[in-house]
């Protein structure tokens, strides 16, 4: 089905776009590929169909991707030369940063002087080189954070390894230097605003979407059968990167507790947990497994690699619910994509998933992250069906608030006042040395 949205500026041509550290191309649910590039994604198709040319410049990992790939018309991803043909811990990245700024001015430098119009950077590493590349060129930087450390560490997971000061020192700086910062909820906002100093007039607010022509309510027993599971199943799903973030471990031990008070469950009871290991979870990817196992609920506890978009819809469709109970999410794109398959979300109270789901509406929002008050949460949904039909209809019309094309002009509407904003700046402090 064709994209449809508002025309975009005139003054937008093309966008380059930052994603140093994931590629829009891979896969969401392995290693660290995730909400952020279902968003690039999302975000650069939408701004195409709007008429804006979108250049994505991500760190090349095999010598067998192109150095450009059309994602869509409009849509170039281009793959940059920046340290071995491998993927890379974060950590490690930093170090890769002056290869890769160099190798996205050379591609500038091939073309006639303002090929692009701004820069648009995700995440603090891509923010890093969005800060010179648009020093460089003389156009607005605008910043999207996805994940801020000094969020993470004020609420580590159990095990968790704490994001390091020179990281908090990046974003601080980044945050500093760019033109407008895109914040995912007004509770990002406020954290850049007061963890990190941002100027408040250069903070917007800009809700990622869910793409609602892919994310659709459907047969739920079709669903169940091709996914193998049976049709009476009470299945509890968790989609996402397997890491202490994440916190799958508390599905997994509320399902005990579950069944420890309901041994009766035990035949019908399916935790799917659909997704690879990434991050900090990377040095032990058996440890879910093992505690399946540890707790006695192995037989119920099934585990899927990473799927596409069409078959994680098939997941949506097929659970009775989605537990996303993470000690931090920016937004929570799982959460949308769910509840717009009419599947009801039970969810962490935190960050964004506080925006994300609505709470008794189209789901549940659960403080903290007792295994306990997490069982008793799912089996109130679960056991009382005129409950769950009303969050399963809330659950779509609440979706149905957060289409990307919306986002998509949303931040046209941005990116033609920070424009607009940098030119008046740029041109009066010509005009006052010219004086």
């Amino acid at each position: 089905m064709p994209l449809t949205s508002a025309p975009a500026p005139a003054t937008i041509r093309r966008v380059a776009m930052l994603s140093v550290h994931t590629s829009p191309l891979d896969l969401p649910g392995t290693g660290d590929a995730g909400g952020m590039n279902v968003y690039v994604v999302e975000l650069a198709r939408r701004l195409s169909a709007c008429g804006v040319e979108v250049e994505v410049f991500t760190r090349a990992t095999s010598s067998e991707q192109p150095p450009v790939a059309e994602l869509v018309p409009g849509v170039l991803v281009r793959h940059v030369m920046a340290g071995p043909y491998e993927a890379l811990p974060k950590t490690e990245l930093p170090a890769a940063l002056c290869a890769f700024t160099s190798e996205v001015l050379r591609v500038e430098a091939a073309h006639a002087p303002g090929r692009y119009d701004l820069v648009h950077s995700h995440y603090w590493l891509s923010g890093q080189v969005g800060w010179l590349a648009s020093e460089r060129w003389s156009v607005p930087l605008i910043h999207s954070m996805h994940t801020m450390s000094k969020v993470k560490n004020l609420a580590l997971a159990a095990g968790d390894e704490p994001e390091p000061r020179s990281r908090e020192l990046g974003e601080e700086l980044v945050v500093g230097a760019s033109d407008v910062v895109v914040a995912n909820t007004p509770v990002e906002a406020d954290q850049l605003i007061t963890l990190y100093g941002a100027e408040p007039d250069r903070v917007v607010v800009v809700p990622p979407g869910v793409d609602l022509q892919q994310f659709t309510t459907g047969d739920r027993a079709g669903a169940r059968a091709r996914l193998g599971l049976p049709d009476d199943a009470v299945v509890l799903l968790f989609a996402g990167r397997i890491q202490p973030l994440k916190a799958p471990d508390v599905l997994v031990r509320a399902a005990a507790e579950w069944l420890g008070r309901d041994p009766s469950m035990r035949q019908r009871l399916v935790v799917a947990v659909v997704g690879g290991v990434s991050g900090s979870g990377a040095s032990e990817p058996d440890a879910l497994a093992r505690l399946a196992q540890s707790l006695g609920i192995s037989d119920v506890v099934h585990f899927y690699p990473p799927v596409g978009r069409d078959e994680l819809a098939t997941f949506f469709r097929a659970a009775d619910l989605t537990a996303v109970p993470s000690y931090n999410e920016s937004f929570g794109l799982v959460a949308l994509e769910s509840q717009a398959c009419g599947t009801p979300v039970v969810a962490a109270a935190v960050g964004g998933l506080r925006t994300a789901v609505a709470d008794g509406v189209s789901g549940v929002l659960v403080d903290g992250h007792d295994p306990a008050a997490w069982a008793t949460a799912m089996a109130d949904v679960v056991a009382a069906p005129r409950r769950w039909q009303q969050l399963s209809a809330g659950a779509v019309a609440h979706a149905a608030r957060f289409g990307w094309d919306r986002t998509a002009t949303r931040m046209l509407d941005v990116y033609a006042d920070v424009q607009a904003r940098y030119r008046a700046r740029t041109c009066g402090t010509v005009s006052g040395m010219g004086a």
